[in-house]
């Protein structure tokens, strides 16, 4: 703004590391899970399993969101450019939302063919069942550990932990039935696991989506209470009011905001603007923040002094 209108900007970035760099984990876990995807569906076909096939499909589905998880993580952290001013960290969020309808639509194909072998079972081969689903158990399981650490951070790592977490139990479920096939003779067990592999991904795959799509939207990130931000900025010296508050994510680890703050009577105070930076990214992870001070001087109101005005 000219000085005429009595209006000033800062801007303040708190670095940060962003997203980590789980390239070697993103590599290893490919290479498991697309090892044991082949494995699974030949033998899924060997045992005439809609259990193992369809955990297979999904295990491949599992190996693609991982390729394109790690895609986003590599473009979210290219520098920004003149055209991309943000550089491509956006690109995380909307690897997210991919991979949670790309799920969701993949697990609605498998419930759709496990009904109808409710209607015409077919004999399966429960020991093979059984070894299969154990070897997934063990790469499912150390898949997720290697982003065990980086799952309540980034919602892109996340999705990779919990696709591998809820496959890994999955695996357990799939032993389970096997083992009750040989006993009991129940075919339909082998649908009734597929079906219980559609609920546990379902469940494992909603949150994500939500998230994701809200994040998509430029929602005010879950882990921020906008009123509490608002209170904040309020209570700093000088601040007779705050309007024009915006905070969205940038990409799945890193969070911006805008605001304007009226201070009547009072010249720009770049430490107190400086201090509110770093109070902002340590109490609520904002590590991009820009300022726009006001005077309130009523003959140059801001336009964009309404709750309803964007």
């Amino acid at each position: 703004m000219t000085a005429s209108n009595n209006h000033g900007h800062h801007h303040g970035h708190v670095h940060s590391h962003g997203t980590a760099n789980y390239g070697r984990a993103f590599a290893i876990g490919i290479v498991l899970n697309m090892g044991f995807v082949v494995i699974e569906a030949a033998y899924g076909i060997v045992a005439n399993s809609l259990a193992l096939l369809s955990d297979a499909g999904h295990n491949l589905g599992d190996v693609l969101s991982l390729v394109l998880a790690w895609g986003a993580a590599v473009l979210s952290r290219r520098e920004p450019t003149a055209r991309h001013t943000y550089g491509l960290r956006r690109s995380s969020i909307l690897a997210s939302l991919a991979n949670s309808v790309v799920l969701l639509l993949a697990i609605g194909a498998i419930a759709w063919e496990a009904l109808h072998r409710f209607a015409n079972p077919q004999p399966i081969e429960g020991a093979t069942v059984i070894v299969v689903a154990a070897i997934g158990i063990a790469i499912n399981t150390a898949t997720a550990l290697l982003f065990m650490s980086g799952r309540n951070t980034d919602l892109n790592i996340r999705g990779a932990f919990l696709h591998m977490a809820a496959d890994a139990l999955v695996s357990v479920g799939v032993v389970i039935a096997g083992v009750a096939i040989i006993f009991t003779g129940w075919l339909w067990l082998d649908p009734a696991v597929s079906l219980a592999i559609v609920l546990v991904i379902a469940v494992s795959t909603w949150s994500m989506l939500r998230d994701s799509l809200n994040l998509a939207l430029d929602a005010v990130p879950n882990h921020i209470d906008h009123g509490e931000v608002d209170r904040y900025l309020r209570d700093l010296p000088g601040v007779a009011d705050v309007h024009d508050l915006h905070i969205w994510a940038m990409s799945t680890t890193e969070t911006a905001m805008t605001v304007h703050l009226v201070r009547p009577g009072h010249s720009l105070d770049d430490g107190l603007l400086a201090r509110a930076t770093t109070d902002l990214h340590q109490r609520f992870g904002v590590a991009h923040v820009t300022f726009q001070v006001e005077a309130g001087d009523p003959e140059f109101a801001c336009v964009l002094a309404s709750d309803a005005v964007v």
